[in-house]
């Protein structure tokens, strides 16, 4: 299945979801609340080749009728890099089950000293937390803000079409390049899903891409020899508008 738009449908797509921001019933018949896109590796390796900042784009669109997510490069400055083709996912329902998995190592580490008479003079024990190795998101907290995506998003549609006519509503999300950085070998898609989530500085919710990684083999060894806190789930996306670090 074709999976790459051209210049021309490019901004047909980013068009037609400016166009129904402030619609709220286009935006309800198009955005069922448990529906995902679906990354491919291939994808992933196209963006991951081409993108040159620590962030990368991710801009919406509508396209036959369908919304779809459009990965957009960027350049060490926070510019979009022109390309032929644009890499695209639609929105559709799922086909499985979805598994978010997280792994937490610990390291304890016990000492011992003996006197020279075979006599204990102290003992005492240290435990080395876990270090996220790449930005990530709890899982409870993930699973929190797909769930109030379900049950909220279109309440959050209908207020922000009606009170502020779609002009706060995202066009684009900034996410952190390492969101899709393999961590391990063998990565065959990556899911990607709305949420919502409570920002303290606005005072409001906010909606966040959610980044689910699957490898052909979810239970690869991870290195043994360092402390390591490991999931396939990762957040951080920032929605723009409000957030618009390069505009």
């Amino acid at each position: 299945m074709r999976s790459t738009f051209n210049v021309k449908e490019y901004g047909v797509a980013i068009e037609g979801w400016n166009n129904s921001c402030g619609n709220y019933s286009s935006i309800e018949s198009l955005i069922p609340t448990n529906y995902v896109f679906n990354l491919t590796a291939d994808q992933i390796n196209w963006l991951n080749d081409r993108n040159k900042n620590s962030k990368f784009c991710v801009e919406m669109g509508i396209y036959n009728n369908q919304v779809v997510i459009i990965l957009s490069p960027l350049d060490a400055s926070g510019n979009k890099i022109a390309v032929d083709d644009y890499c695209y996912a639609p929105l559709e329902e799922l086909t499985h089950d979805l598994r978010l998995t997280e792994t937490e190592q610990y390291v304890v580490v016990r000492n011992a000293v003996l006197s020279k008479e075979l006599t204990k003079v102290d003992d005492n024990s240290n435990i080395s937390f876990p270090i996220a190795t790449q930005p990530m998101m709890e899982q409870d907290k993930a699973l929190a803000a797909i769930e109030s995506w379900r049950s909220e998003a279109m309440t959050w549609f209908y207020r922000e079409c009606n009170e502020f006519k779609g002009q706060r509503v995202f066009r684009q999300f900034f996410v952190p390049a390492k969101d899709l950085m393999p961590s391990k070998p063998g990565l065959t898609n990556v899911v990607c899903s709305f949420g919502l989530k409570f920002s303290d500085i606005y005072q409001r919710m906010l909606p966040t891409l959610i980044f689910i990684s699957f490898y052909g083999n979810i239970s690869n060894s991870e290195d043994n020899e360092s402390i390591q806190k490991t999931s396939n789930t990762y957040d951080w996306s920032q929605p723009c508008p409000p957030l618009c670090p390069y505009i």
